[in-house]
């Protein structure tokens, strides 16, 4: 174990000094990593590297680019980040075809495919409606998700969350929870908690909803 860990580093060692060349082109051409709209560019071409290969090119660059982050991470095929100011801590995995925005991971969190984690809820206004809404701007909140959380495929986040909660597939996060929650529908709404296991539905309505 010890020698395939030795390998594996040595392997994200050497990926790291082949993208350093791709980060310094990145850094100049953001104006020092200012850019968001320089940084999506290059986090979509980097999604387009398929297999072991694309994991480790993208954890080699997302850890030079963005503050705090590991490159014991594995992001997957066709998934995007849109904010530099996003934070993955290790052993964080990410499934294909997400869309990531500002937020930071915590350790150990699984995140399915096509999962859809917003910069908050209020990235557009719409109260002027003498405006088009794409005028009216919005407001962009850096979501926190705790550490050794599971999010189903397709779900969105809008709301932190925090350690060991559990999202079921096609959910929308619109509010926070407790620790342990699990959670699930639009909007979400907590069924039961991992930790203490009591449920917040009835018997058979749990049977049904799983």
């Amino acid at each position: 174990m010890a020698t395939r860990a030795l390998i594996k580093r040595t392997i994200k060692n050497m990926v790291l000094l082949l993208v350093l060349p791709l980060f310094g082109l990145y850094w100049i051409t953001s104006g020092g990593g200012k850019s968001d709209g320089a940084f999506q560019a290059y986090s979509q071409f980097l999604s387009l590297f398929p297999g072991k290969t694309g994991i480790y090119i993208r954890a080699a660059f997302y850890r030079l680019a963005c503050p705090g982050t590991s490159d014991e991470i594995s992001i997957g095929f066709l998934t995007i980040f849109s904010h530099r100011d996003t934070t993955i801590h290790r052993g964080v995995y990410i499934g294909p075809q997400c869309n990531i925005g500002k937020c930071t991971i915590g350790e150990n969190t699984l995140l399915g495919s096509g999962v859809h984690v917003l910069s908050g809820s209020k990235q557009h206004a719409f109260s002027d409606t003498d405006r088009p809404i794409q005028e009216q701007g919005g407001s962009f909140e850096k979501i926190q998700i705790g550490a050794d959380c599971w999010l189903g495929n397709t779900a969105v986040v809008m709301a932190s969350l925090p350690d060991k909660v559990v999202v079921a597939a096609g959910s929308v996060i619109t509010k926070t929870a407790n620790c342990g929650d699990i959670m699930a529908g639009n909007p979400a709404k907590v069924i039961r908690n991992r930790i203490g296991g009591n449920s917040a539905i009835e018997p058979e309505a749990e049977h049904h909803a799983q």
